[in-house]
């Protein structure tokens, strides 16, 4: 076995790169296995949009995450507020009221300092100008709790997290996965054998932090987990999320928790590839759709575009269109509102078809025509009165239909007409294992089990059926960092 490391990390996304900061900044020796190879690394957090939900009070809270924001820039926005109480209370409203009391309570009353944290290590933030603002009497107004982003997005965030720990000394081994947990004779988890480019090798550690995703690119587990179908589902991130760090920690006594038979999944294009471009990253997904309709191969509508904001609604949508026909929906939009539509809409390699008549749109796109023209009909007569207004839940809605369309509501009848044909993408698992406030692994007894620690994807309790947009890069780094400052302290550090 090798001579040693204070604490061994699996995974190296946004949530082990935390952990990774914060072990390693007090004074810990550091280790975190990377699965991919330098190329490829970065987990999901690469292919991310880079925005984090945090709790804030105002423009001046927002401003020390981004210092150099400008009087003048300032004078252009209205940003409101954003209390934890809000976060709290959008948690509990888009999981049932299923989330982990206590796990929910950490993620929002943490969110800010621990933004706060990662810009003391170097990542810089700016305002989520392009994909949660519209602008409005002069001003761009915020919208669905989310304003910050990684300058980068999720590549950005991810080269900042890598720059950080590597400043700090933290040793980055590449095309190196877990494979299995080691345990002394009392139970304590003393380190991990690994599998590299040379082959096996034991690795000793006082401490292990699994923070190497969930399971959504294992096409077997999606299936036994997530049910029939989902192992068709394309993957919107890297290859290697396999579940790994899931595996390894029930294999020692770890207790599941969460909902493992639900999952983050969204509208993806049609043509994307089966997992992640790493050019393209996030801009696949489709995600203006409350601005429009969504219908099926037969022409029908099966959700409510406008039920929310985008931010609540986007993470489980793609399980809708996953059990249409042939799990396939198209999104279709007419000209009054295609300046509206985010930016991924507009890239050369966004599938789209357009036609001055729905007619053409629904013979070139595939669609039932009388089933697409039957439901246009029947939408454009229950749209009611309003005034249209994307900034706020505007009540803009139809009546007499099913579904409804509650927010947002304006006839199709403008040409051209624009369809955007997609499948199901899916992001990541919420099934895992249960961790307490110090993101401790707990067995099934309820007790810790020493010396391993959790964070990020692959624990389990936090989002049921849905999760409010940007909450999994939050969660990843507050408990990634929780995990990290654990172990440590746990170490006498």
């Amino acid at each position: 076995m090798s001579n040693g490391y204070d604490v061994i990390i699996v995974g190296a996304g946004n949530a082990a790169l935390c952990a990774a900061i914060a072990a390693r900044e007090r004074g810990a020796s550091v280790l975190a296995l990377e699965k991919a190879p330098a190329y490829f690394r970065g987990g999901n957090t690469y292919f991310t949009g880079g925005i984090i939900r945090c709790a804030y009070n105002g423009i001046a809270d927002l401003k020390r995450l981004i210092p150099d924001l400008t009087p003048e820039e300032e004078a252009t926005v209205e940003v409101g507020q954003y209390t934890e109480d809000q976060y709290y209370d959008d948690l509990m409203r888009v999981t049932e009221g299923l989330a982990d009391p206590e796990l929910a309570q950490i993620l929002v009353s943490q969110s800010f300092d621990t933004l706060e944290w990662l810009h003391r290590h170097g990542v810089r933030f700016v305002l989520a100008f392009g994909r949660q603002a519209f602008k409005r009497d002069g001003k761009y107004h915020f919208w669905g709790g989310l304003v910050v982003e990684a300058v980068g997005a999720g590549k950005g965030l991810s080269d900042q997290q890598f720059a950080a720990a590597e400043r700090l000394g933290v040793e980055i081994r590449y095309a190196t996965k877990g494979v299995r947990l080691l345990q002394d004779r009392q139970g304590r988890i003393v380190g991990v054998t690994a599998q590299g480019p040379q082959g096996f090798e034991d690795l000793a550690a006082r401490a292990v932090i699994l923070a190497s995703g969930g399971f959504e690119a294992n096409a077997e587990m999606r299936a036994r987990y997530l049910g029939p179908g989902w192992d068709l589902a394309k993957v919107r991130g890297i290859p290697y999320n396999t579940g790994d760090g899931i595996r390894m920690a029930l294999e020692v006594g770890a207790q599941p928790y969460g909902h493992w038979s639900s999952c983050h999944a969204v509208a993806w294009d049609i043509n994307a590839p089966p997992s992640g471009d790493r050019n393209l990253t996030e801009l696949y997904q489709k995600h203006s759709y409350p601005f429009g309709i969504v219908v099926n191969l037969e022409g029908k509508r099966f959700l409510d575009e406008g039920a929310d904001f985008r931010n609540y609604t986007y993470a489980k949508y793609g399980r809708e269109i996953l059990r249409q026909p042939l799990g396939v929906a198209v999104q279709i939009f007419d000209a009054k509102v295609l300046h509206l539509l985010r930016e991924e809409y507009r890239i050369p390699q966004a599938t789209r078809v357009e036609a001055q008549t729905l007619e053409a749109l629904a013979e070139q796109l595939g669609i039932n025509r009388e089933g697409l023209l039957q439901t246009v009909r029947e939408f454009n007569a229950a749209v009611q009165e309003g005034e249209f207004n994307p900034t706020i839940l505007d009540g803009k809605g139809t009546r007499g239909i099913t579904p409804p369309k509650s927010n947002w509501a304006l006839p199709i009848d403008t040409p051209p007409f624009v369809g955007y044909p997609v499948t199901c993408g899916i992001t990541f698992t919420f099934g895992g294992l249960r961790i307490n406030s110090r993101a401790q692994v707990l067995d099934t007894e309820g007790n810790p089990i020493p010396g391993l620690y959790a964070a990020g994807e692959l624990v389990g309790g936090l989002f049921y059926h849905n999760y409010p947009g940007g909450a999994g890069l939050a969660a990843g780094a507050v408990f990634g960092r929780l995990a990290g400052a654990s172990a440590a302290a746990d170490l006498g550090y």
